[in-house]
């Protein structure tokens, strides 16, 4: 056993791609045999041995084993690094292997049936991994998805915030209240169902887009399952909330995008409404330097959650000069059998004395928008009338009952059906189309009076999905928030909204930047909706428990307060069942030479995910000391309507 690790060691050294600072990198060996790399299975041929253990022969082939080869590659005595080494010690394994390395993942995604917890940290930190995402198995789960207690609950007004006295309900006992909730999205979801499930009309979600540079930089092979598993938990219970005429909006890259699509096919019935692409980003800078086309889009994937109630309100973009609108009729007041008709270009030459631009001839089309059309073309039946006297006006009844006038095989359609009011301004449209590039993303940086250097999104583009698919006092969800442009925008437009953000913002964050809203703030949308300000939101706070301590370990600069956290945690925390305490105190040296870094990981891994905020049912336990004033308001928002 030993000889054959030592030749497989020195065998894979060979491999650079496998190397890492002199020192073999487990990870990558492993995704290579499961993608059944071409040179790593030609360099385990070219030595005897390996072949004779790992390769069989079938008649004449040799076949590779390739779960021979990741059982062995995978035993605690094939590299075996310091923290692996220490967990053996103190047991905390499930069923002989850990979760996070059953291979079988990589196929069959076994993940889908776990929940990721999915604690988020900033994405400057860029940390190798984001090690506080920890994928808890069935039978692992039992009060984690349980509905929680809110806490630090307020109304704020333009005014100032006060201390929430009671929700705003209908007739129904609807709650009527905007809500901004702090605290794990997933976790927060399942706590708002119990008040608003059927009732969301949008939503929509601008993800972590797993590039490597966010959240979920994962230095492993499982990256777009353990992505997926994430967006798979949370898209769940998203859809429980929708109304049935309900529609999501999802915004991704071309990193996730055909992964994406695939689950949501699968989740919602291939209700696909329609796909959208953004174009967020001009083909200049950086980018242009890349051996390849310059990258501007990303996708708007839209689902509804039942299949033929979703109702577009439909949608208009402003449109250039459009060269089909070339006929001028000079005495449209007359009937139509004694019209005088001319070319737009001679009628503008006639009047003005010059050649005409395209702006001109725009702006002429707007200012005389009863007098000029254009011939659409038209079927058969009606192009066979037409076609018997075409220089002639033919007016036809059709089977609607609507007159139209026939001219040249084809139907006479005025420009005044295109010219519309869009932000204020009379001008040319054209019905929305699913490529948007007329949207800007410059200058939006300071949107709401708050910044994010990466992500945020124009309110101008929320603005058009609300309008799309919402009418005023319906529910908008974000549990994506941010900066919490989405939230902003539905409070210009008079709709009801929902925002879930885990994520400290600090001045930046979506309070301060709708407290600006509640002002009077006139950035973005706010001239084009006529915003002046007003309104109020409530503002909760999933009550933290075994949160308050993944905060304080992730915050932890020495290992000497990490020692002095476990003390804590040991009388205070909620522990994970697979931890024994006696045993991971007696190996305290071997914790004690672990890095900062897999300390943290160790001790995060000790805490029970089911206990990372105090459950409703706990409300009146003494234990979690929830206040007076908390019970009172989670027992009005958690009661059954009558």
């Amino acid at each position: 056993m030993e000889n054959l690790l030592h030749n497989l060691k020195n065998l894979l050294q060979k491999d650079e791609r496998l190397v890492s600072e002199g020192e073999l990198f487990k990870n990558k060996i492993i995704e290579l045999a499961l993608k059944l790399d071409n040179d790593l299975i030609k360099l385990l041929l070219s030595d005897e041995k390996i072949k004779e253990v790992f390769f069989v022969n079938v008649g004449k082939t040799l076949i590779f084993d390739k779960d021979k080869f990741l059982r062995f590659i995978s035993n605690k005595q094939f590299l075996p690094d310091s923290y692996t080494s220490f967990k053996n010690k103190i047991g905390l394994i499930v069923d002989d292997k850990y979760l996070s390395e059953k291979k079988e993942v990589v196929l069959s995604w076994p993940y889908k049936d776990c929940i990721l917890e999915g604690g988020m940290t900033k994405e400057d930190q860029k940390r190798n991994e984001i090690f506080w995402n920890e994928t808890l198995a069935p039978d692992e789960i039992s009060r984690l998805l349980d509905p929680k207690v809110f806490t630090n609950a307020k109304r704020i007004y333009e005014n100032g915030e006060y201390k929430l006295d009671k929700f705003r309900t209908d007739e129904s006992g609807d709650i009527k209240n905007n809500l901004i909730v702090k605290g794990n999205n997933l976790l927060a979801l399942h706590s708002l169902k119990k008040r608003f499930a059927g009732k969301v009309k949008l939503i929509y979600i601008d993800p972590p887009y797993n590039t490597g540079n966010d959240s979920f930089k994962y230095n492993d092979s499982f990256n777009h399952s353990t992505w997926l598993t994430f967006m798979k938990n949370r898209l769940e219970v998203a859809k429980e909330v929708l109304r049935d005429d309900g529609v999501v909006f999802v915004q991704i890259d071309d990193n996730e995008q055909a992964y994406l699509k695939v689950l949501l096919d699968q989740m919602f019935d291939k209700n696909n409404l329609f796909n959208i692409c953004v174009k967020v980003t001009s083909e200049s800078g950086i980018k242009v330097t890349a051996n390849k086309p310059v990258r501007v889009k990303e996708y708007l994937l839209v689902y509804g959650k039942k299949e033929g109630t979703f109702v577009y309100n439909r949608q208009y973009v402003k449109s250039s000069y459009d060269p089909n609108y070339s006929y001028f009729v000079e005495n449209r007041s007359e009937p139509y059998q004694k019209w005088r008709i001319k070319n737009i270009k001679e009628k503008f030459k006639g009047i003005y004395k010059r050649e005409p631009s395209e702006e001109d001839l725009m702006v002429f089309q707007i200012a005389n928008k009863d007098k000029i059309f254009s011939v659409r073309d038209i079927g058969k039946k009606l192009k066979k009338i037409s076609a018997k006297n075409p220089n002639k006006i033919i007016e036809f009844i059709k089977d609607t009952g609507r007159k139209t006038l026939l001219w040249k095989k084809g139907e006479i359609i005025f420009v005044e059906n295109k010219i519309r009011e869009i932000d204020g301004k009379i001008c040319l449209t054209k019905h929305l189309s699913d490529f948007w590039s007329d949207i800007s993303w410059d200058g939006i940086a300071n949107e709401g009076g708050v910044t994010l250097k990466k992500g945020k999104k124009p309110e101008a583009l929320l603005r058009r999905l609300i309008e799309m698919s919402t009418k005023t006092n319906e529910i908008v969800l974000d549990f994506f928030m941010g900066t919490g442009t989405t939230c902003a925008v539905a409070h210009k437009m008079g709709r009801q909204y929902i925002g879930v953000e885990q994520l400290d913002y600090g001045e930046n964050s979506a309070v301060i930047r709708l407290k600006n809203v509640i002002n009077g703030d006139q950035s973005g949308i706010s001239k084009s909706v006529n915003w002046k300000g007003g309104g109020d939101f409530v503002y909760l706070e999933l009550m933290k428990w075994n949160e308050n301590f993944v905060e304080k370990i992730q915050k932890a600069k020495t290992k000497e307060g990490l020692k002095r956290l476990w003390e804590t945690m040991k009388k205070k925390a909620f522990l994970s069942y697979k931890v024994d305490i006696k045993i991971v105190d007696e190996h305290a040296k071997d914790f004690a030479d672990l890095s900062i870094e897999n300390q943290k990981k160790f001790l995060l891994e000790c805490l029970d995910k089911n206990h990372l905020y105090v459950n409703y049912s706990e409300v009146d336990d003494e234990e979690y000391g929830v206040s007076e004033e908390d019970k009172r308001i989670n027992k009005e928002f958690y009661k059954s309507k009558t």
